[in-house]
């Protein structure tokens, strides 16, 4: 499971490491343990290449407390010596002559052998090793590369292994391109190159950059990387500006549909050439006449002719023998366990246990002897074993998907021993609980003591080997499902006689073991085959390998072992501690069997421990990798040699070769290759050959990669209860080119990939479960651990642990890598190693990492053996819950496949648009309101020209008639206003204006009221006395700082001669906060209006000119625009006429109003609805709700209104706060069933999402979900739509999302994909007219198609107030005119995208009802190549992709996608969303996330109506105030 291991720590040399480790040697005991690694040294060359290139990756920000700080000595590496290559440098020099000679013998002779029936060239990737003399016993052969071409030397010293008979010296050095002598090339390339043994001196070494190296981490501009967030924007920018590779042809052609396009095979691709590769046949199985007829006779005989002969010994954790088993005891205890499982379960009449049941086997490691006793126990009792590992907790990783296998297996019973049964997990009454996905099972121990005698005539009926299952492997595949690989007795005892005749057993001989015994190579030799020959096995457990990792070399010396059975990472281990070892003898062993010898790069792992055992020894060809899968059983296992048999070869094999599936010598790009070691020959009696991975399974050609496939007896039979697979898997047939059958036995595809070489020799590149296609290209998960683990392993990876899979995000696999980190690794070493692996893993397998992530030591997902558990990783990285603490996302450089960029059409002019209209019939996009004229109705307002009219009549006729009544947090009423009472207060304040402020006719008063009734009373109060009211937000006491100068501002833009307020803000505004954010002396005049004097004005004014100002509006956008719109009293009255219409607002109606009353619609309502109406308004401050969320909905209750209004703060406040409430909501009486409209003030998009959750939550207290609506206004016109009471519910429609981003509006179903579902924004207001413009062209467009929402109303604002006179901006917003159609009617244009769609509902006049939909505002969709998005959408997409993003919002920056992301949870799940933020805005919207900012919950600034600042966060970002937990900055 750990493909790891054996790469884990071979560090390159870097001037830093050569230097501490510079303790000479002399010549003669030259470490040669790392010499070996080609791969490393091709790294190191590869990574010298981008030495040039600084390193240009803006690191990631991090808040301290998300950097872990461990101190240096916490942890002590496991080996410090590992820059040996340093040591002894220059000690030798290799006699560069003698090289050649051996480079050219090499040459001729390999294409003379071996290549009989093959290709020219595959004789020239793989070809036998030659024997040649050199020199100096320890020299590396070189890669000679002579300038002529024609010279075999030229051609194949490159792919040269030589082989001494007396020492196995490294394979070649791949990595350079010429000898010191040579040095042209035959392109006349001069390249510096010292003798690839000679130390520290090849290139490669010398040009690693050291670490921390301050140049390294420059920008472009120089600008040191600390600087500041603008500085890394800056930098990553110029990065990403670099000449990428090129793109792959486009998959999108973005058009409506956006069809993916099939992609063009590159005609300039290798493809495969050779001939028809055939099917390979191993030797006959020889029967030998004493074989036994099945294992179980084998062991009675065994038992009882040489009871006393060693089965098995086990060690301890000290390596002292902890018992041995003997031939005699396994066979009695075999049968005791066979006996009680078939007849001392369950009761007599029923049994729990029958012949051919399946039973799981839940043993130890450390305890093979029990695991044994009942394997064999089950097949005599004819019960199908099912081997699993022990579950340590409920919620293990993968033992949930065990528990799915023994369910569908049908297991009951658990045997398991006395140890593991003790600590299994126990509930309180001391029961085992039932594991996560388990069936209920019955634990039993078959341990003697607990075992009743088998009766004297009871004998097990001993049978010949049969098509019944023997035992079921489990095997867990890519995607984490495990499955059962069932095995019959045939099958079984075949593939035992097929081992014993390739590594040619013989009884007694003794066998070290130090696999899992449980499945696969260890159960094979080690429990059966062992049994079978009447070897003796002694098993080294894994924990005394982590304990002591030469244990097993010491168990080979001291029981003179003929066998071991090893992984490579035992190998690996034992190198690194095998020092201190004096007596160490390996010359008993004849065969050292290598499980994973299939593994490419398990060949490192064999040359550097020949390397340093040959010396106490070892012979070469002792070494047997092999290769195996649990549906196939053993494939391949190369023999030991006997004299004059064909030596082992290597395959150097190019590597952007294999990733299109072909075979090729290493010959241009020298880095990139792949060594591989034969896995010997076909077993004896099977039949091997190669079929295309993809498809029918027809054969490979002969330098083709394929998939191996077997028929032979000796392989599983099907997957446990799975028909299909077993039949795609067990049952197939391969066929030649003309589509034949090659035989008519069904073949077990092995899962391997990989090629038959010269004289038949097996080569294995890699695993099926391994492979990841990206771009069309194979690569293999093993082949990408190798190459980040040679990037200085030891400094950084612990213990090697490093994941890699794939996954898919937009139309591809992605490369995921995860390593765990050193716990002494500071940030700068991570960036900087993860920066060099990306480099690397790019260089040689030209491919593009998607992620790179660290996680802290020993938080990987283990197997029970300690290797990693890939499927849960993927998995886990996928929820967001890996919790990393570094992670680098590449996907500007991986994602080649986005859609084309949108080119905009040129301009067509109008005559061709009208054409078009009309051809295509289609109506152009216009509405309106009722016309205001028509209506009849008794409108006594409408006499008057003015409100401070209409306020003096109500006054004079209704004069007790409550207008306004404030409520407090408790609900209680606070104060109210009758008509008469707000007559008087409002004639008070304008005499106090007039005395203490001598302010002049059309002079601007700036009223810095909270909410509530002051606020009306001062509006009023100006328009007494004829001056300009300008209502402000008071500053927050909590946040002065920030809240004060946006005060300051609107009194200076909006020209204010005096500011009115209460006592209370003016102690504000001169407290001592106050005074550090604003000067008081910069203000004008203050006057509070708590004490107003006794007396009237002496008379009031009388407007005389409809048109002039009745008052002015300032907002803040949520682009960060100050903007203030000049409303005059025509503009007034018309609005408030066409509000009451709409409404249907009499002095008898009650409104609750939970709404900021500083602009728009929401001031409208709180402050002059009411006088012009008459009705009663019942004021709800926002601000109360924070104390208590139920205070709105309880007036609404209480004063049974009809009609409300309130903002999305409110309603989510309400959503959020009270969501767990709505039963005691109920119990306390609140009944929303009277509520006809409860519209939410807003300026944007209807969230539909929050309405309709809203409606949801409280439909229980009779909330009717057609009640709640939008409306929408904007800066040029307070209020467009509004949903009245009369007319139509609101309709929702759904569009495609990409469709709108090209400007088009496209209907789809509910529930299609990139469906987006928007909300008719209420009905037009009376008096208002829209139609939908180009905004470029100013033509009008047709209906359904999106643009430009422009208004015509009797209540649009009359133009900007602004300091500056911007009168261009003036007349296009406020009185633009169609470029064609109608050109007379003056309009306003909004600045909102949307689009009218006639509906076929009809409205109360009988019409056909046309809704309006709103997109979004212009300033703040962002044009990204060339398409418009939303910000919404994207955040929408991103709030959905993890629990923890509360909130969500985006900004461009130099055209780079900024995401800021708040997290409520702990900060290290901060870097779990960099990636899943990343994937899905590609894969939803088909952008690149450039920075992604993880920030606390409240940093986003939201304004009062509840929308997001944007621009804000955008200047907070770059000035670096946001205090983020991480800044991820994706390349």
């Amino acid at each position: 499971m750990d493909p790891s291991m054996g790469q884990e720590r071979r560090t390159p040399v870097t001037p830093s490491s050569s230097s501490r480790y510079n303790r000479r040697r002399s010549s003669g005991s030259r470490d040669e343990r790392y010499r070996s690694d080609v791969h490393t040294e091709a790294v190191q060359a590869a990574l010298a290449k981008h030495k040039e290139r600084k390193m240009a990756v803006p690191m990631p920000s991090k808040r301290r407390s998300l950097v872990v700080q461990t101190s240096m000595d916490a942890y002590t590496p496991p080996d410090t010596s590992s820059g040996s290559e340093g040591e002894g440098q220059g000690d030798e020099d290799v006699g560069d002559g003698e090289e050649e000679d051996g480079g050219g013998g090499g040459g001729t002779s390999s294409s003379r052998e071996g290549s009989i029936s093959m290709e020219h060239w595959i004789s020239r990737a793989v070809h036998s090793s030659t024997t040649t003399t050199s020199s100096t016993a320890s020299s590396s052969s070189s890669s000679t590369r002579s300038g002529g071409s024609g010279a075999a030397a030229g051609r194949l010293a490159d792919v040269l292994a030589q082989h001494h008979l007396k020492n196995h010296s490294a394979p070649p050095d791949v990595t350079g391109c010429t000898n010191n002598t040579a040095n042209t090339t035959a392109d006349g390339i001069q390249v510096e190159r010292g003798p690839p043994g000679g130390g520290g001196g090849s290139a490669a070494q010398r040009q690693t950059p050291k670490y921390g190296n301050a140049e390294l981490m420059e920008t472009g501009d120089g600008v040191p990387v600390s600087s500041r967030v603008s500085a890394k924007i800056q930098q990553l920018v110029n990065t990403l500006k670099r000449p990428k590779r090129p793109p792959l042809r486009e998959f999108f052609v973005d058009d409506f549909e956006e069809l993916l396009e099939v992609q063009q095979p590159d005609p300039n691709l290798p493809k495969a050439e050779g001939a028809q590769m055939a099917a390979m046949r191993g030797e006959q199985l020889g029967v030998v006449t004493n074989w036994p007829p099945s294992l179980e006779a084998a062991l009675q005989r065994w038992g009882t002719i040489s009871p006393k002969a060693p089965c098995l010994t086990t060690m301890d954790t000290n390596g002292k023998p902890l018992y041995v088993l003997t031939y005699g005891k396994l066979w009695s205890r075999s049968v005791k366990v066979a006996y009680n499982l078939l007849h001392k379960l369950g009761t007599k009449q029923e049994p729990l246990v029958r012949p051919g049941d399946r039973v799981a086997l839940v043993f130890p490691n450390n305890d093979p002897g029990a695991f044994m006793t009942a394997f064999y126990g089950c097949l005599l009792a004819e019960v199908v074993p099912v081997p699993i590992e022990v579950p340590l907790t409920r919620k293990d990783a993968g033992s949930q998907q065990i528990g799915f296998l023994l369910g569908s297996c049908g297991v009951t019973v658990a045997l398991t021993s006395d140890a593991c049964h003790k600590g299994l997990p126990k509930t309180p009454t001391g029961e085992i609980p039932q594991f996560k996905g388990w069936p209920k099972v019955l634990w039993f121990v078959p341990e003697s003591k607990h075992l009743s005698k088998p009766p004297r005539d009871w004998f097990p009926q001993i049978k010949d080997a049969n098509q019944d299952t023997a035992y079921i492997e489990y095997k867990t595949c890519k995607d984490g499902g495990v499955l059962g690989v069932t095995v019959t007795r045939t099958a079984m005892l075949t593939h035992c006689q097929a081992l014993t005749q390739s590594c040619s057993y013989t009884e007694a001989e003794t066998i070290v073991n130090v696999l899992d015994f449980k499945k696969d190579v260890g159960l094979w030799h080690a429990v059966l085959t062992s049994v079978m020959n009447m070897m003796h096995v002694v098993s080294i457990p894994y924990a005394l390998m982590k304990v002591n990792p030469l244990s097993w070399i010491q168990k080979v010396c001291q029981f003179k072992a003929k066998v071991a059975c090893v992984k490579s990472r035992d190998m690996h281990w034992a190198l690194v501690a095998h020092r201190d070892q004096r007596d160490v003898n390996l010359s008993s062993l004849r065969m050292l069997v290598v499980a994973d010898g299939s593994n490419p790069w398990s060949i490192s792992s064999c040359d550097a421990f020949l390397n340093v055992f040959q010396t106490k020894g070892l012979r070469p060809e002792v070494i047997c990798p092999c290769a195996s899968s649990p549906e196939a059983l053993t494939v391949a296992i190369r023999r030991p040699l006997e004299e004059g048999a064909t030596p082992p070869s290597r395959g150097v094999l190019s590597m952007p070769g294999l990733s299109h599936g072909v075979i090729r010598v290493d010959s241009e790009e020298k880095l990139s290759v792949l060594t591989l070691q034969d896995v010997g020959s076909v077993m004896p009696g099977a039949l091997m050959c190669v079929v295309k991975v993809e498809g029918v399974p027809q054969l490979c050609k002969t330098d083709e990669i394929g998939e191996m496939c077997v028929c032979t007896v000796a392989t599983g039979t099907s997957y446990y209860g799975l028909a299909g697979m077993t039949k795609n898997t067990f049952e197939v047939f391969p066929v030649s080119n003309n589509g034949t059958p090659i035989s008519e036995f069904p073949f077990t595809r092995t899962g391997l990939l990989g090629f038959i070489g010269p004289a038949g020799l097996i080569f294995v590149a890699g695993k099926m479960d391994g492979l990841m296609v990206v771009g069309g290209r194979r690569h293999n998960a093993d082949d990408i651990v190798a190459t980040a683990l040679a990037v200085e392993p030891m400094k950084f990876v612990y213990r090697g642990r490093i994941a890699v899979f794939s996954i898919t995000v937009l139309h591809d696999e992605r490369i995921v890598v995860v390593a765990e980190q050193r716990p002494d690794s500071t940030e700068e070493d991570s960036f900087q190693w993860m920066s060099r692996v990306l480099q690397a893993i790019d260089s040689i397998h030209q491919v593009g990492v998607y992620c790179l992530a660290l996680v802290p030591s020993n938080t990987l997902p283990k197997t029970p053996l300690g290797g990693i558990h890939l499927s849960e990783a993927k998995q886990l990285f996928l929820e967001g819950a890996l919790h990393p603490c570094n992670v680098l996302m590449c996907p500007h450089t991986c994602v080649t496949n986005l859609p084309k960029p949108r080119q905009k059409q040129p301009e067509i002019g109008p005559a061709s648009v009208m054409v078009g209209n009309l051809v295509s019939g289609k109506r152009i996009a216009q509405a309106s309101g009722r016309d205001l004229g028509q209506i009849e109705d008794n409108d006594q307002a409408r006499k008057f020209l003015f409100l401070s009219e209409v306020l003096q009549w109500r006054a004079q006729t209704t004069p007790d008639h409550v207008l306004y009544t404030l409520l407090n947090s408790r609900g209680a009423i606070a104060s109210s206003l009758t008509c008469v009472q707000l007559h008087k207060r409002a004639e008070k304040i304008a005499a106090v204006l007039s005395e203490r402020g001598h302010l002049q006719d059309g002079d601007h008063v700036a009223l810095v009221y909270p909410p509530g009734i002051d606020l009306i009373a001062a509006f009023y109060g100006c328009l007494y006395a004829g001056c300009v009211p300008i209502t402000v937000r008071p500053p927050h006491p909590q946040n002065i700082a920030t809240t004060l100068p946006t005060v300051k501002m609107i009194v200076e833009v909006s020209r204010s001669v005096c500011v009115m307020t209460t006592q209370l803000i003016c102690k504000l505004l001169r407290s001592k906060e106050a005074l550090a954010a604003v000067d008081l002396r910069t203000w004008p005049p203050v006057i509070d209006t708590d004490d107003l004097p006794k007396k009237k004005p002496p008379l009031l004014y009388k407007p005389s000119n409809p048109d002039t100002l009745a008052y002015l509006d300032f907002s803040v956008s949520t682009t960060g625009m100050l903007a203030g719109v000049k409303m005059s009293h025509t503009a007034t009255s018309a609005f408030c006429r066409s509000i009451k219409l709409q409404c249907e607002l009499y002095p008898s109606r009650e409104v609750a109003i939970c709404l900021d009353p500083y602009c728009g619609l929401g001031f409208v309502l709180w402050c002059l609805c009411s006088v012009y109406s008459g009705h009663q308004s019942i004021l709800i401050p926002p601000s109360e709700l924070e104390v208590n969320p139920a205070l709105w909905l309880s007036a609404v209750s209480q004063y049974k209104v009809r009609d409300t209004f309130c903002s999305y703060s409110v309603m989510e406040l309400c959503t959020k706060g009270l969501g767990l409430q709505t039963d005691s909501l109920k119990s306390r009486g609140v009944d929303l069933s009277r509520v006809r409209t409860c519209v939410v003030v807003a300026e944007e998009r209807p969230r539909i999402a929050l309405t309709q959750s809203f409606s949801k939550l409280f439909k229980d207290l009779g909330l009717h979900p057609r009640a709640v609506s939008t409306s929408f206004g904007c800066r040029v016109n307070l209020a467009i739509c509004l949903q009245g009471t009369s007319g139509p519910d609101p309709t929702t429609v759904f569009v495609d999302m990409r469709a709108l981003r090209h400007d088009r509006v496209r209907l789809v179903e509910r529930g299609s994909p990139h469906s987006l579902p928007l909300m008719e924004s209420g009905k037009i207001l009376p008096g208002v007219r829209i139609i939908i413009a180009n905004p470029e062209t100013k033509g009008p467009m047709g209906e359904s198609h999106l643009g430009e929402i422009w208004v015509h109303s009797g209540h649009n604002a009359s133009g900007y107030f602004t300091v500056y006179g911007d009168e261009v901006l003036q007349s296009d917003h406020f009185s633009s005119r169609l470029s064609f159609g109608d050109t007379q009617t003056v309009w306003a244009r909004t600045g909102y995208l949307g689009f009218l769609r006639r509906t076929e509902l009809t409205d109360a006049s009988g019409e056909r009802h046309d809704a309006l939909y709103v997109v979004g505002a212009l300033e703040e969709a962002m044009e990204l190549r060339g398409m418009r998005y939303h910000p919404i959408d994207i955040e929408t997409s991103v709030i959905r992709t993890h629990k923890s993003i509360t909130e969500c919002a985006v900004f461009t920056w130099t055209n780079l996608l900024v995401v800021v992301v708040e997290l409520d949870g702990s900060e290290h799940e901060a870097l779990d969303l960099v990636p899943l933020v990343t994937n899905v805005v590609l894969e939803e919207h088909y952008l690149i996330v450039g920075v992604v900012v993880v920030v606390d919950i409240g940093v986003i600034p939201i304004n009062s109506r509840g929308e997001k600042q944007r621009m804000h966060l955008r200047d907070g970002f770059l000035a670096d105030q946001l205090d983020p937990i991480y800044v991820a900055y994706n390349m």
